[in-house]
């Protein structure tokens, strides 16, 4: 587990990746990688665009009509507590499931720009993966989590580079790295920027930088690629959020919200999912709606968070009988 690349942490081990200095024949190195890869025939380029990872629940796979896809960005838009970092976990794990079984055989990176990183629930997830799937897991999950914290949106932007050179060598692997998280895109912008012309065409020309990039390596490495985002509230009865996709109003514990980072950020994601709560007494109702996405309807679905997992509503009836 030593590489001569960027610091992506694994959460069993604790051992860190060493970044080093690139030398002049590294710098070829990469070049090559670059120039020579040979491009994919047709038909696997077909069975990627359409190759779907589970989010470890088949009532929410139902509603993603089989998953988060391949070759694109999903971005996940909900308040503190709404559940996208408890799918985003699962999701990690469920990838390293065969496709049989709705996974992609299949390594994670999870870049978070919050600390701390909720390492117990992981393992906690991992657990519960392992009791429910023992036959079809070749190895410990938490070993196929790759970790990066990133707390500034520049230093994001440097990274992209390394993040190719990691999927590239892991490309040729057991379980090649198929998943990229980044928890949440939103913090990346919170402090930096104030909204002088200057910054906000700053913060503009960041976004299409890193959206680029990594629409870039998901097409590339037939990745899932999945951000989260959060929601501002929309104070005044004559307020308009921007209205893009199949909602017209999104309501969150019973607030009028709508996404952070606006319509710039907006345009660049392929498809943009609302998880929103709403608490009645001692119990808590989160749903996950589908705002706009290429390959998929109007959809909702309700879900619950438990100790074992995220599971949809109809599903967790199922386990309680």
């Amino acid at each position: 587990y030593h590489f001569t690349f960027p610091r992506f942490y694994k959460i069993k081990t604790h051992i860190h990746v060493n970044r080093v200095s690139m030398n002049h024949r590294n710098r070829y190195e990469y070049k090559e990688i670059k120039m020579f890869t040979q491009p994919l025939n047709l038909v696997q380029q077909l069975h990627q665009r359409t190759q779907k990872c589970t989010v470890g629940c088949p009532v929410l796979d139902r509603c993603l009509n089989g998953g988060l896809p391949t070759n694109s960005i999903t971005e996940l838009v909900a308040e503190s507590g709404a559940g996208k970092t408890q799918i985003c976990l699962q999701l990690v794990l469920s990838a390293q499931l065969p496709p049989s079984h709705g996974g992609l055989s299949a390594s994670s990176l999870y870049i978070f720009t919050e600390s701390p990183f909720p390492v117990r629930r992981l393992k906690q997830l991992s657990r519960s993966l392992l009791s429910s799937h023992p036959d079809l897991l070749r190895s410990d999950p938490l070993s196929r989590v790759f970790l990066r914290g990133i707390y500034s949106a520049e230093k994001f932007v440097n990274l992209l580079p390394d993040i190719e050179i990691f999927l590239t060598y892991w490309k040729s692997r057991l379980l090649p790295v198929r998943v990229i998280v980044v928890d949440s895109i939103a913090a990346l912008f919170r402090s930096e920027f104030d909204n002088s012309r200057v910054d906000l065409r700053r913060r503009s020309s960041l976004f299409f930088k890193i959206s680029g990039g990594l629409k870039s390596l998901a097409e590339r490495f037939g990745l899932v690629v999945v951000v989260t985002n959060q929601v501002v509230d929309l104070m005044s009865e004559g307020e308009n959020g921007v209205r893009i996709g199949n909602l017209s109003e999104m309501y969150s514990s019973g607030r009028r919200v709508c996404p952070a980072l606006g319509l710039s950020w907006a345009n660049c994601v392929n498809s943009r999912m609302f998880l929103s709560r709403d608490e009645y007494g001692e119990s808590k109702r989160r749903r996950i709606s589908v705002v706009f996405a290429p390959h998929l309807g109007q959809c909702c679905s309700e879900f619950v968070i438990a100790g074992d997992g995220v599971f949809g509503v109809e599903m967790m009836g199922q386990r309680n009988v």
